[in-house]
């Protein structure tokens, strides 16, 4: 068996090159008509704002063609007097028209932006009736090079690249609208409006303005409120177009129902200094067994009445991350035993979600020394399909704000929904920096209880799945004085739990290589097929074994960095090489946790990471695993196209080979190295970016985690040779090796007490 290796060397940066000059693509044309149909739509839009008394600017609705990628966003229309276009959108929804997705951007400007804007497209449409009506992708080259005749001037009193993007920007954009009808809601609801700016008095202020009658309590953050169906209702008919997205106030937890059995005379050692997790869950019943491992905070409201049921889910959970693998021998995963701090925010049945989400913000803020959190409490109720759950983006954004990570459940079917109908993830499953974790059975298959994803019509979740129990296999669990067996993803949760807490304070590795660590040894090397849908990338195994170790044939080894700039990169991993050829099936994983915007809707990452790793080509570019053609000039990959074939947006990267009757080993193209690259794309955009990319500043560094898999296919064993070649190079890679044996002597090490006698002292 081969180590883990952690390399650590000189990471190479550089900024991205300053775009061309506009253009439209290729075979396309604008015509003045095009352009006239924009100028009123966006008439109607200044008029139905004129007519409004509410005190904001005007929300506008514009709805793309296709999923638009940022570059093809408008960047001239909607601008005004801005730096940016983009600066002002505060959503992002899909709307599906003759089966396809296309995006709808919402922005917020002001009203002097939308008459600029139908001043910029009247005069447009003049200068294209003065060139023929139409200007195609070719003509629109040759103006740019030609530049503004004297006559043009006269019509169009901006630069020729002002023209060519406000064609651009015509070209993409369907129509301009504002929103006028917003859906029902007949429950207490937690409603999002579009950010205007205001902070949370000034929102209260707004909404009684419009007669909503809300107070400071109600409001979770300045967007976010807890409504009444009335007030809702009042809402949605005198603002609907400030209404992002209306969700019912209600996480109903349905627990998985165990089966007592006789009860077992269970004993523990005291704790000593092991690892704590923290528990965000129902209650836990102090009269367990292990309640000595158990730091317990009960945060439940204590108008609610709590009985012995409202223990048994938290107490079940906490007793396989504290002793698990002695309730479930056949389960152990040689991490051993784990202190919980255990805290209870629920009861069974319904509970509030804006009453959780309050307590969960305490709680991550009062115990920042915890990182590893796991929550395996779940709605009944669908993921919604166009906007993050309130519950998940809380999630989010306190993993992002104190570098924490939790491991959620991805929610189980209820008894009345059909085995064999999908039903979508139940929040916070859609949580997109969280480890969202299904359930397999015993004949590692989806069990028939797990739900599906992806989230926002395409992040991937879960992001793996782990054996939970079933009818053939029942988990053991520790229920209120007894121990019973059960099943669900709530018990599948704990164990992945239990792997990452190891991972980060055993083999002290960052939560973004731990979590690739862990998703890397449960993809393997078979394609993702249609069970990705309910497995994510695959059944982590069962032993940290086979996670930190490999098999001789095989080496592993992480790397981890900042990406400040555009681009991060290094060209000199060492790989070896067997008569001019490189033997090995490769695979590697990127995990990063990006800074998210639950206002952006369905475009809800703010940071992109896109991921090339391969072998070096002499012209210094890499041959991608994957064929990334992101970065080729020369390639137009469509938006769709990107986020299908590269995870574009997505925290998780995996490139890689699947496993084939026959392997053919790859040439060395002349150059003794493979290398990575990671291209760094913000969709905000800084102001001083509008106009030269080079003096652009960097937005806060993104940590990125990398887990490179080779499996040599000539075996033989290249594991020292590998640890040699990067030990030897001008600039070599300072090589860790990871042994698991010696960070747990060290870890237990640091667990004893010295006593000095009296004598020492002195």
């Amino acid at each position: 068996m081969n180590n883990v290796l952690k390399l650590k060397g000189v990471l190479q940066t550089k900024r991205a090159h300053r775009r061309g000059a506009p253009e439209l693509p290729p075979h396309t044309k604008v015509t003045s008509e095009d352009v006239s149909r924009k100028i009123a739509q966006l008439q109607q839009v200044r008029e139905y704002w004129k007519k409004q008394t509410i005190a904001i600017d005007p929300l506008v609705e514009v709805h793309y063609y296709t999923v638009a990628a940022k570059s093809n966003r408008i960047q001239l229309l909607l601008k005004g007097t801005a730096a940016s276009a983009n600066a002002s959108i505060v959503g992002a929804d899909f709307e599906t028209i003759d089966g396809k997705d296309r995006h709808v951007i919402t922005h917020y400007v002001s009203m002097e932006t939308v008459n600029i804007t139908i001043r910029q497209l009247e005069e447009c449409r003049a200068l294209l009736k003065a060139h023929g009506d139409v200007m195609t992708s070719d003509e629109l080259k040759a103006f740019a090079k030609a530049g503004l005749s004297a006559a043009d001037k006269k019509i169009w009193h901006s630069g020729k690249s002002a023209f060519a993007q406000i064609l651009r920007d015509v070209h993409y954009v369907s129509r301009f609208d504002v929103k006028t009808r917003v859906p029902g809601q007949t429950n207490q609801s937690l409603v999002t409006i579009y950010d205007t700016n205001r902070n949370e008095s000034q929102t209260v202020e707004l909404l009684n303005s419009l007669g909503v009658d809300i107070n400071a309590p109600s409001l979770l953050d300045p967007t976010t409120i807890f409504m009444l169906p009335d007030q809702y209702t009042r809402l949605a008919q005198a603002a609907p177009y400030l209404v992002s997205m209306s969700l019912k106030d209600t996480l109903d937890l349905s627990f998985e129902v165990s089966q007592g059995t006789d009860a077992k005379l269970l004993t523990i050692p005291r704790p000593a200094n092991e690892p704590t997790i923290g528990v965000i869950d129902t209650g836990f019943d102090s009269q367990a067994y292990f309640s000595d491992w158990v730091e317990y905070h009960d945060m439940i409201d204590t108008s609610t009445r709590v009985n012995k049921h409202d223990l048994t889910h938290g107490t079940e959970v906490s007793s396989i991350i504290v002793d698990g693998p002695t309730l479930n021998p056949s389960l152990d995963d040689g991490c051993g035993r784990f202190r919980v701090r255990h805290f209870a925010v629920a009861a069974a049945g319904r509970n509030s979600s804006f009453s959780i989400l309050q307590k969960i913000e305490r709680i991550i803020a009062d115990n920042q020394d915890i990182t590893v959190w796991n929550f395996s409490l779940g709605s009944i109720l669908e993921v919604p399909e166009n906007h993050i759950s309130p519950e998940a983006a809380k999630l989010d954004e306190l993993q992002n704000r104190y570098g924490v990570i939790f491991v959620v459940a991805g929610t189980n079917k209820g008894p009345r929904d059909a085995t064999n109908m999908p039903k979508r993830l139940g929040a916070p499953a859609d949580s997109i920096n969280s480890m969202v974790v299904n359930a397999s059975t015993i004949l590692k298959e989806p069990a028939d209880y797990t739900r599906v994803g992806p989230v926002l019509h395409f992040y991937r979740k879960p992001d793996i799945a782990c054996f939970g129990g079933d009818d053939m296999a029942p988990m053991a669990v520790y229920s209120c004085n007894h121990v019973a067996t059960t099943c669900g993803t709530s018990f599948a949760a704990p164990w992945i739990a239990r792997k990452l807490a190891f991972l980060i304070h055993v083999m002290h590795l960052s939560r973004e290589i731990a979590k690739a660590l862990i998703i890397d040894a449960a993809s393997g090397w078979k394609p993702l097929g249609q069970e990705s849908t309910q497995l994510g990338y695959g059944i982590v195994p069962i032993s940290i074994n086979d996670i930190v170790r490999t098999p001789s044939n095989e080496i592993r080894f992480v790397i981890e960095g900042v990406a400040t700039v555009s681009e991060t990169y290094n060209y000199r991993i060492p790989v070896p090489i067997v008569k001019d050829r490189y033997p090995y099936m490769a695979r590697a994983t990127l995990c990063y946790f990006p800074e998210c915007n639950k206002n952006q809707g369905v475009d809800y990452t703010s940071t992109e990471l896109d991921f090339h790793f391969g072998r070096m080509k002499p012209d210094g570019a890499i041959d991608s695993l994957n064929n990334n053609v992101q970065d080729d000039p020369t390639a137009h990959t469509y938006e769709q196209d990107a986020r299908l074939l590269y995870r574009k947006w997505d925290n998780v990267k995996q490139v890689g080979d699947e496993e084939k009757n026959r392997f053919v080993s790859r040439v060395t193209r002349g150059i003794p190295y493979w290398g990575f690259k990671i291209r760094k794309v913000e969709r905000s955009t800084l102001p001083s970016d509008a106009n030269d990319i080079s003096t652009r500043q960097p937005h806060t560094g993104t940590r990125f985690g990398i887990v490179v898999t080779l499996r040599g296919m000539d075996g033989f064993n290249h594991f020292d040779e590998f640890v040699r070649n990067c030990q030897i190079q001008p600039e070599p890679w300072i090589v860790e090796q990871l042994d698991i044996n010696t960070h747990i002597e060290l870890n237990n090490e640091a667990d004893v007490e010295i006593d000095f006698d009296d004598e020492d002292k002195h």
